[in-house]
């Protein structure tokens, strides 16, 4: 079976619990990059794409990312690279939103 490949996009560790429980009973499932944001962020950011990077690949990303704008420009990335995002806990157009 091949790995599903997986980037997480979090903020101040925000998605560690989740990591924990993909890392710990994930079969088949590898996190092979995590971005986390750990500076305070201006309530509207006009440049996501400082802290949003295009050079990655995977099969899903998971955005637990905390301020919509970053979210937002993370789902047009993906939507280019025709990756799909899950963003757990909110609703955001164009991300798959399971219940938490």
């Amino acid at each position: 079976m091949d790995t599903f490949k997986l980037v997480v996009f979090e903020e101040h560790g925000s998605g560690e619990k989740k990591i924990q429980g993909i890392s710990e009973h994930g079969t088949g499932l590898e996190i092979s990059r995590r971005y986390n944001i750990e500076e305070s962020l201006p309530a509207l950011v006009d440049d996501p794409e400082r802290y949003i990077p295009e050079d990655f690949s995977a099969d899903l990303v998971l955005d637990f990312l905390k301020h919509p704008d970053l979210s937002s420009y993370l789902v047009q990335v993906c939507r280019k690279k025709n990756i799909p995002v899950v963003a757990s806990g909110k609703r955001h157009a164009g991300a798959m939103t399971p219940f938490t």
